[in-house]
């Protein structure tokens, strides 16, 4: 007996958050249709001129933004940062360098130096209770 497979399909919502651009600023047909998994992988390795430029000049969603800043999500949040913003504004942003962006980038290195603490207490625990055993 053979199976057929459906195509798996996703939300134009869920593919745009996979490629990393802000819906809102794709073209209609794409935020009007569905996205199959093979569209997406097409997407993905042959972008079009459409993906390139956004990936390139924006808007970018949260996540990139706060990527591109070096900061949490969070962080634009407490910034007062909520709508996507281009790569001229991200780069404008980056320049004035604001004391809330200042304080954000300090607490995401300081988060990030914990979770690397905890990673090697953790290996030194693993190891040890190796040794144990």
């Amino acid at each position: 007996m053979t199976q057929h497979q459906t195509a798996q399909t996703m939300k134009p919502a869920t593919a745009a958050k996979k490629l990393g651009v802000y819906l809102d600023a794709t073209p209609a047909e794409f935020r009007e249709g569905v996205v199959s998994r093979a569209e997406l992988n097409a997407l993905q390795t042959d972008p079009p001129e459409w993906l390139r430029e956004l990936r390139r000049t924006g808007p970018h969603p949260r996540p990139v933004v706060a990527a591109k800043l070096g900061i949490s999500i969070s962080g634009l949040a407490r910034g007062g940062v909520t709508e996507a913003l281009t790569t001229e504004q991200i780069d404008a942003l980056k320049a004035e360098n604001p004391d809330w962006l200042q304080k954000e980038r300090a607490t995401q290195a300081e988060v990030r130096k914990e979770s690397v603490r905890i990673k090697e207490k953790q290996a030194e625990q693993a190891a040890k209770a190796a040794e144990r055993d």
